[in-house]
């Protein structure tokens, strides 16, 4: 069984926090059902990634970066056009030194 997906951010959020980064929910989707997009910020180094989840061929979910821009503005545009396709999505930002996403899950590209 998966966890919703609200206490599966509010878990991502504490794992970042823990590992001393800033985390925080910038839009918030279905507390049950709704996607997650992470979006990684290290200003000290000026780079910024967005994640997706995704499921592989095989059943196993990914995280996976669904554009491969490093312009945030291209990224915050990429979560404002999911949002406006699914209304459920969530978007949680997390700013860390190491440019760390503290995802557990299998993380490509």
């Amino acid at each position: 069984m998966l966890l919703s997906t609200d206490l599966w951010v509010g878990a991502l959020i504490r794992r970042a926090e823990l590992g001393g980064a800033f985390a925080m929910v910038v839009r918030k989707g279905d507390a049950r059902a709704g996607a997650v997009l992470v979006k990684v910020v290290d200003r000290r180094a000026g780079t910024v990634r967005l994640y997706s989840e995704a499921t592989r061929g095989d059943g196993e979910r990914v995280w996976m970066q669904p554009i491969k821009s490093d312009f945030e503005p291209d990224l915050d545009a990429y979560a404002e056009r999911a949002a406006r396709i699914d209304p459920d999505v969530w978007v949680v930002e997390i700013e860390d030194r190491e440019g760390r996403h503290f995802l557990t899950e299998a993380v490509e590209g």
